[in-house]
């Protein structure tokens, strides 16, 4: 067999680069990025750059920029409350298998997980608290057993990421999500399956309305379809 390349795992990188970025809201709705200006700053050649974009575009995050390179895309609510709605029905799937199969081992290894999402919300960064929150959530996905469910969400974590980053960077008290997190970690600890997946769905539609409240107050939304192509 031949050395694999290791390309891809660079355009991951790149992807994340520049996602942190937007969610840390350092590159606005309507920054323009030129791949030869990433490229540079990151100090990686232009394909993996190219190629990053390009998923970036495809996932909705960034559009064509009249005359050259690309915008940051406005956030469209109703594709967020589209995501959020089908969220749900899956987080709350995943709590419930999360409970009835690995009640064990949600009791031993998730406390962890929520001290590390509650320091992150004292210590105030985005980046961090963004990614305690897709830790805990990722554990659950796993403790159900169903690959499918984590297959499912990496479709909607990277413009969830965008949406919570785009909150968060604009709120003097960051939401604490924390005390819901624990206690669908106690239900699925308990093994009380119907309580995980009631919480876990309860979770995620409070999350909506509250992050399509905000990004209506912030002025950050945008009415049309941004879904990717």
């Amino acid at each position: 067999m031949k050395i694999l390349d290791p390309q891809p795992k660079l355009v991951e990188q790149v992807h994340k680069a520049i996602l942190e970025e937007i969610s840390g809201g350092r590159l606005r709705p309507g920054s323009r990025i030129i791949q030869e200006q990433v490229a540079k700053e990151l100090g990686v050649s232009r394909q993996p750059v190219q190629q990053a974009l390009a998923l970036l575009r495809n996932q909705g995050v960034l559009r064509d920029a009249p005359g050259r390179g690309l915008l940051v895309a406005p956030l469209d609510v109703k594709y967020v409350r589209d995501m959020y709605d089908m969220r749900a029905v899956i987080e709350g799937l995943a709590c419930r298998r999360a409970a009835e199969l690995n009640a064990r081992q949600a009791k031993a290894k998730g406390p962890a997980l929520i001290r590390a999402g509650r320091k992150a919300v004292a210590a105030g960064d985005c980046n961090n608290m963004i990614s305690a929150d897709m830790a805990f959530h990722h554990f659950i996905y796993t403790l159900s057993e169903n690959p499918f469910v984590a297959t499912a969400m990496d479709a909607h974590w990277t413009n969830t990421q965008r949406v919570m980053g785009e909150v968060l960077t604009n709120e003097e008290q960051p939401r604490n999500v924390w005390g819901q997190h624990e206690a669908m970690l106690d239900a699925i600890a308990a093994g009380d399956a119907q309580k995980a997946e009631e919480l876990g769905r309860q979770h995620i539609l409070q999350a909506a309305n509250f992050m399509i409240q905000r990004l209506e107050e912030n002025g950050t939304a945008d009415d049309e379809d941004q879904g990717g192509d």
